[in-house]
């Protein structure tokens, strides 16, 4: 047995709290067992029991919810902050944030009494993976980089020295099964297993000299994200387990496999797709929903829904998909890190509650392979007459192309001004609409609104390029131009008790210029790569260019904007009496305003400190709050589609504007009840 580095407890200690580990590890059933790699969700097949990172707390903790042998939630002692948790058989393990410790539990008992594999303050841990009877984890050693991606296990039977790859291999990341474990080596990107059974050979043949991004393993099966962005699965496929539903690059986001079945989360919607399990793992419970994560057990697979956070699990090992009653769960782990490589993730200071951020997931980069050439075409050799009409031929035939293409871009360069600098830079980019007939129907309608719909994008883009495209169109007609000392100024040197808020583009913060007036500054995030500086840069100018020319009593109006070196500052007026979000959220709005709406009530929910509404704009407020009533429909077949919802607030703002000749003025576009 190795001993294992304590740095506070006597060697007596650590011999006893290891054995009692390896004990409950070594009588656990052969025959359920959670599987893969670790995450912010866990699942402990034996006791039917689902654990997870509790969320916007200042302790990220674990709690547990199990249904078997007594169904209630458990707090998971020590109230710590934990990176990652991972479920074998009957028990699961946790790495304490910082990777220094890592920590196991025997869900058999109530409490869940911990018991403590690994601690060191300067060799620590990273992707932790948990099978049915080992624990591994991959080193990342603060003092040797010689052992930095190594990767260390622990066994049920005290048996080490089989079951740690060699020190001589380097691992990017790791995943555990059926009493083998697989992982992808840092310098190849290929897979290597090991273990003590033949489905670890089979599966490292399987996959052979292939380069891979991911790898998740399940009971005796394996898959994984190629280099080529193709999902590859191998090993036992006798329930269909390896057969994926459909396979386009870069498909599926993120893996979940158990013992005879494989589920995935597609990259596009976030909906997940399951195959195998004898095709008992059927998702028609879970359709509609979209899933920020999902882990497997041996028969069932939980996931995080995007929503809310919240934990539902379906399968056979499952009673039914609804939500388990665990509350909010962190979707990523929080680190001490400003996340610069690949971004933050939306909502990320609140989820961790201000004690660390939580990162988004890297994207794939995928190498796409080139064409075969195609092969040469051989010409049979002809006489010197017909070469020379071929020739003529083909030159009469391209002049004539050539002439006639030269003779349409005249023609319509002088039709649209291009040519000689003419044509007319309006400031608006609102189409104008003819009016539709009243009386043409749905069908009539919705070809209306699609036509509208893209007349919008293509002026929008038009007018977009025109204003990229002159030597001041960054400088906006009526946008101030700030510097960079002015505005630290304003905001105390950017201090946090001047910030109110934060977002994709960077933080924002309440400043009062020199005549008195009270803005919002918006600073994008520094120190970024050249790649989110492009971003930041692109942002920055197409909100610079909209902004300026955008100017209307219910939209917040830009004041300047500053650009200084790498810096890049956007002013607006402040909002003294709080944001759009402050007042339609945090409230029960819905079941508020409904009721009102469908009665024709909307006067007595508006807010009296605007004033009683002209009735044009009456008219518009009703037919926005009809729109709205139907967005939160329950059912996705019941809620307008986007073409009908852009259509209504098109005609809601002409209402407004007086300008009814622009809009159709067809039937409110909504799906009828």
């Amino acid at each position: 047995m190795t001993k294992l580095p304590f740095s506070s407890f006597s060697s007596v200690t650590l011999f006893v709290s290891t054995l009692t580990l390896l004990s409950f590890i070594l009588s656990s059933p052969s025959l359920t067992h959670a599987l893969g790699s670790g995450s912010t969700l866990a699942i402990i097949s034996a006791t039917s029991t689902v654990c997870g990172l509790v969320s916007s707390q200042p302790t990220q903790s674990i709690t547990c919810y199990r249904r078997t042998p007594m169904e209630g939630i458990i707090a998971v002692q020590p109230n710590v902050s934990f990176s990652s948790i991972s479920g074998g058989s009957t028990f699961f393990c946790g790495l304490r944030s910082g990777g220094y410790a890592l920590l196991c539990w025997d869900t058999r008992n109530s409490p869940f009494d911990p018991q403590r594999v690994y601690i060191n303050d300067t060799v620590f841990l990273q992707n932790l993976s948990v099978g049915d009877d080992q624990v591994c984890a991959v080193v990342n050693d603060t003092l040797s980089v010689y052992k930095t991606g190594t990767v260390r296990c622990w066994r049920g039977d005290g048996d080490m020295s089989n079951q740690s790859p060699s020190d001589g291999d380097k691992y990017k990341s790791i995943s555990s099964g059926f009493g083998f474990s697989c992982g992808i080596l840092m310098e190849s990107n290929r897979i290597k297993c090991w273990g003590n059974v033949t489905i670890a050979r089979e599966i490292e043949h399987g996959f052979g000299d292939m380069e891979m991004l991911s790898l998740e393993v399940g009971g005796l099966h394996a898959c994984g994200v190629n280099s080529s962005g193709l999902l590859v699965c191998r090993g036992n496929g006798s329930l269909g387990q390896l057969n994926v539903p459909s396979n386009n690059v870069l498909e599926y986001s993120q893996l979940a496999l158990g013992d005879s079945h494989s589920c995935a989360i597609r990259k596009n919607n976030g909906s997940v797709v399951c195959w195998g399990g004898d095709g008992e793992y059927n998702v028609n419970e879970i359709q509609g929903v979209f899933f920020e994560s999902i882990v497997s057990g041996s028969n069932f697979t939980c996931g995080l829904v995007s929503l809310n956070f919240s934990i539902v699990c379906w399968g056979p090992g499952w009673p039914n998909g609804s939500e388990l009653p665990l509350g909010e769960v962190l979707p990523g782990p929080c680190v001490q890190s400003s996340c610069s490589e690949c971004g933050l993730y939306p909502l990320s200071e609140t989820l961790c509650s201000g004690s660390g951020n939580i990162c988004e997931p890297c994207e794939f980069n995928v190498s796409m392979p080139l064409p075969p050439a195609p092969p040469p075409t051989i010409v049979p050799k002809s006489s010197p007459s017909k070469e020379l009409t071929t020739g003529l031929l083909v030159f009469a035939v391209v002049g004539s192309v050539g002439g006639f293409a030269g003779i349409c871009t005249i023609i319509y360069c002088l039709w649209t001004g291009v040519c000689f600098g003419k044509k007319k830079v309006h400031n608006s980019v609102q189409p104008t609409i003819t009016r539709d007939g009243s009386n043409g129907g749905m069908t009539s309608n919705n070809s209306g609104l699609i036509s509208r719909s893209s007349t919008i994008r293509r002026q929008s883009s038009r007018a977009m390029r025109r204003q990229r495209s002159g030597t001041s169109s960054k400088h906006a007609d009526r946008a101030e131009e700030f510097s960079l000392a002015e505005l630290a100024a304003v905001t105390n040197n950017f201090s946090v008790e001047n910030k109110i808020g934060a977002g994709s583009f960077g933080v924002v913060y309440r400043g009062k210029l020199r005549d008195g007036r009270e803005v919002a500054i918006k600073r994008g995030e520094t120190g970024q790569k050249m790649k989110k500086f492009q971003e930041k840069e692109s942002a920055f100018d197409s909100e610079l260019a909209f902004l300026s020319r955008l100017h209307h009593k219910h939209l917040v109006r830009l004041v300047g904007y500053c650009e200084d070196g790498d810096e890049r500052l956007l002013v607006y007026d402040y909002m003294k009496n709080g944001a759009l979000y402050d007042h339609l959220h945090d409230k029960n709005n819905i079941e508020k305003i409904m009721p009102k709406i469908m009665v024709n009530e909307l006067g007595k929910i508006l807010d009296p400190r605007v004033g009683p509404p002209e009735p044009n704009e009456a008219e518009a407020v009703e037919l926005v709050g009809y729109t709205a009533m139907h967005c939160v429909n329950l059912e996705g077949k019941d809620r307008p589609t986007m073409t009908d919802i852009v259509a209504n607030l098109e005609r809601a703002l002409s209402l407004c504007d007086g300008s009814h000749g622009s809009i159709s003025s067809g039937t409110i576009s909504i799906i009828s009840d």
